[in-house]
């Protein structure tokens, strides 16, 4: 086999698909496409190694179609008429063009007829934004998907197949994956499927067999495969939740330094997915209401981070740690509510009022639901003295507010206000 493992390894109809299932799972439009016989030209945007070209593969393998592979920057309008007529012949082919934002005017203007008819079921590929980078005009005539980089469980698996499959993959070969290099070469390949089975595929090549006749892939050798050091050489991952960890609490303890620090190991050993959720954790566990626009310009900043992938993505990571730093910090929210689901977990839940419940249906009142509803809008202050919690909790109070910063401050002076007002009735 001359072919490289990740080549090999493509998926050969929709169910070997690693990944991407909100494309060609089960009832998503990718597979409904398929199943109904009725393929579109379409374009596949995502980071490199995340199943573009798989999806692609997989897609003909699923149907009797022709499968060709072009690159719009580097094969020229020949070679496209070349897949035209071919498809002249044989009635469609299914042509994967990579990089198709780099398709030039010539090519462009050859191929908006074949698309046009059908013969042609273009899936183009590319990294790039296609409502930004390509021509109107193609993207009139393609459907466009986004392609979501691949979590950890995603690459841990296609690792395990290739492993395993004798027929295109090693398991023709006796190999020994230690777990830390398992779990190193999932992570330290940032989502990217293909630079993961060109590390193993080098590691298994390069490593001769032991006494036991078995090639033992330990962390060090993948390590050295894939240029990028683990995170940490404990085989259970402890020490890589010791860094998460420490990471919050840098954070909710006001020092950027260290939660950069943190930051920094985090994205050395390419783990954007566990940052991306910590941060948002963060947010709103330990900013929360001391803050609450850190909380949202947060959410953007993941959000980028996610669009942009490392190694880009550390900026608007940075901004978002220093921002959090250094906010005021509440976590009066997180108090609140686990407060209230205490109570409700030891039993103390009781009826709703009668006067809250649901009124919307004939023979309400005469069961007293809703009856003596007092509409707040009606009122002084749009807010009336009425109790909401059922009669066993109407005592309760869960939250406590915090003088962390001018917006808490300002939350717990209305919420004394309303407790001081209900006293006095």
């Amino acid at each position: 086999m001359n072919q490289p493992l990740a080549y090999r390894m493509r998926p050969r109809n929709l169910e070997e698909v690693v990944g991407q299932q909100h494309l060609v799972g089960e009832g998503k439009i990718i597979r409904r496409m398929v199943a109904a016989k009725m393929l579109s030209s379409m374009i596949l945007y995502g980071p490199p190694g995340t199943g573009k070209t798989s999806i692609a593969s997989a897609i003909a393998g699923s149907t009797s179609f022709a499968f060709r592979i072009l690159n719009a920057a580097t094969d020229t309008k020949k070679d496209l008429q070349i897949v035209a007529e071919e498809a002249k012949m044989s009635g469609s082919v299914i042509l994967l063009l990579d990089e198709v934002h780099r398709l030039d005017k010539p090519k462009q203007d050859f191929l908006l007829p074949h698309l046009e008819s059908g013969r042609i079921i273009l899936i183009g590929a590319t990294t790039e934004n296609p409502y930004i980078t390509i021509n109107p005009a193609i993207r009139s005539r393609t459907q466009i998907f986004e392609v979501k980089p691949l979590t950890e469980e995603n690459i841990l698996q296609a690792i395990d197949q290739a492993i395993h499959d004798p027929e295109r993959g090693l398991g023709n070969e006796n190999i020994r994956l230690t777990d830390e290099a398992r779990l190193h070469l999932s992570r330290a390949t940032n989502g990217d499927l293909r630079s993961a089975l060109n590390g193993l595929e080098l590691a298994v090549k390069s490593t001769s067999e032991n006494e036991n006749n078995q090639k033992e892939i330990t962390l060090a050798i993948i390590e050295e495969c894939v240029q990028r050091k683990a995170l940490t050489h404990d085989k259970d991952g402890d020490a890589h939740y010791d860094v998460i960890s420490a990471f919050q609490k840098s954070i909710r303890g006001s020092d950027a330094d260290a939660a950069l620090h943190y930051l920094a190991r985090l994205v050395e050993a390419g783990d954007l997915p566990s940052i991306c959720r910590r941060l948002m954790v963060i947010a709103y566990e330990d900013v929360g209401l001391g803050n609450p626009p850190a909380a949202a310009r947060t959410v953007t900043a993941v959000q980028a981070a996610e669009k942009l992938g490392l190694p880009e993505a550390r900026i608007p990571l940075a901004q978002a740690v220093i921002d959090l730093c250094l906010s005021p910090k509440s976590n009066s929210a997180i108090l609140a509510v686990d407060a209230a689901l205490t109570d409700i977990r030891n039993g103390k839940s009781g009826d709703v009022p009668a006067h809250l419940r649901d009124s919307h249906y004939q023979g309400a009142a005469a069961l007293n639901r809703g009856v003596g509803y007092q509409y707040p809008h009606d009122f002084p202050g749009y807010w009336v003295d009425q109790q909401y919690l059922p009669d066993k909790l109407k005592n309760s109070h869960y939250y406590q507010p915090k003088n962390s910063g001018k917006y808490e401050q300002a939350l717990g002076q209305q919420y004394r206000k309303i407790a001081e007002n209900k006293r006095k009735k």
